[in-house]
């Protein structure tokens, strides 16, 4: 099964406030527009790789949504990430094969700036540590953005990795293997401890874009499972290495590598 790295999820209380502040921090941005019935509205800043943040905001208050239950519960920053599959019905019937199921497809859409009409389909996983799914109906092209769009003035080229906190290791190293499969583009590493630190850590590789897991500090059922950092790779030279302010990126843990950098060793299970 070949799935890649689509999106990232960036939650903030105010979109004109964050497409600036993005701007400022060297980032192309471009306005994605509404999600019909809902209150959402976004903005996109796509890499070379085809990959993604989609910066997110509500118009009017949302209680029923759970990632406006993770704003107003947390603040602003990376709450949710999406992988792109060939099929989203096929890897919803291959993942429930190997035991893992997905809630899906789904119908979803956005109403863009120039009044295009895009469609996709997603499903949800049964826990945060793991990605939901986003496929396109419409040719992906107009959902993400190419050409110039993907040029940023900071040199940005992609996710380089996506630090992902979760509870049980073992228990979402067993879920990613069922929902990846066996497929040779992917390794996922055995776990590791963190020396000194009472962690474990281990990592998963596909595509460009590799996911670190590692057990939360305090695996409590109020600790938060899920994503909340990533390193960029950039290609400019002048670009300060290392992360980016928090003010600025709304939250989002974000730090820059030089591109070449080598990827974490991966051994495979």
């Amino acid at each position: 099964m070949s799935l890649t790295l689509d999106h990232i999820v960036i939650a903030v209380h105010d979109l004109d406030t964050t497409i600036a502040d993005y701007t400022a921090l060297g980032f192309n941005v471009q306005r994605g527009g509404d999600h019909p019935g809902r209150s959402t509205h976004n903005a996109l800043v796509v890499f070379a790789d085809g990959s993604y943040f989609e910066l997110i905001a509500w118009k009017q208050p949302a209680p029923q949504e759970r990632w406006w239950q993770l704003l107003q519960r947390h603040g602003e920053g990376i709450i949710d990430f999406a992988l792109l599959p060939r099929s989203v019905a096929d890897t919803v019937a291959q993942a429930g094969q190997r035991g893992l199921v997905l809630d899906g497809p789904l119908e979803g859409g956005r109403l863009r700036p120039d009044g295009e009409r895009l469609h996709w389909q997603t499903a949800r996983p049964p826990s945060t540590d793991l990605p939901f799914l986003c496929g396109d109906v419409t040719p992906r092209a107009l959902r993400v953005p190419e050409g110039g769009a993907r040029v940023h003035p900071n040199g940005a080229l992609g996710v380089a990795s996506l630090a992902v906190a979760v509870h049980n290791l073992d228990a979402t190293l067993a879920r990613y293997r069922a929902l990846f499969g066996n497929g040779a583009h992917v390794a996922i590493g055995q776990p590791v401890p963190l020396p000194g630190q009472g962690l474990r850590l281990a990592v998963i590789a596909f595509g460009s874009s590799a996911l670190v897991l590692s057990t939360a500090r305090e695996a409590t059922e109020d600790q938060v499972e899920g994503p909340y950092a990533l390193v960029l790779r950039t290609a400019d030279a002048t670009q300060p290495l290392g992360a980016l302010d928090r003010v600025r990126s709304h939250g989002a843990r974000i730090e820059f590598e030089r591109a070449g950098t080598p990827a974490p060793a991966v051994k495979r299970d």
